[in-house]
């Protein structure tokens, strides 16, 4: 998933967490990983909606002043199928860490015994 230079500094903050998107189909799916800078986005949801769902305060949500700011972005393409797709953004090496426990909580693993063979 692209988004436009401008609208970035507000993902990476948490300030922007949905998108709109006027496809011919979904291009992302739930639970994905797309890189943006030196970090990720990951897709919460996809939920196909209406044209006349897009209302002021989710064009505001989305990053843009406006409903025709947003559709100028969101027109660009082709398809006329309309997603509202909610995501949070991963900084730079969160990946690796998510769903780890810390070393210090993980359990010790015993070492085995060294053999040794009988002659």
């Amino acid at each position: 998933m692209v988004f436009t230079k401008r609208l970035r500094e507000g993902i990476r903050r948490g300030r922007i967490r949905c998108t709109i998107r006027i496809w011919t189909g979904p291009h992302v799916k739930v639970g994905g990983r797309y890189p943006m800078d030196d970090g990720h986005i990951v897709v919460d949801s996809i939920v196909p909606i209406r044209m006349a769902d897009i209302t002021y305060d989710l064009a505001r949500e989305s990053g843009f002043e406006s409903v025709d700011d947003l559709l100028k972005i969101a027109r660009h393409g082709r398809g006329d199928n309309v997603y509202l797709i909610r995501f949070h953004y991963l900084r730079p090496g969160a990946w690796d860490t998510v769903g780890r426990e810390p070393a210090s909580k993980r359990p010790r693993r015993r070492q085995r015994a060294a053999r040794s063979k009988l002659v």
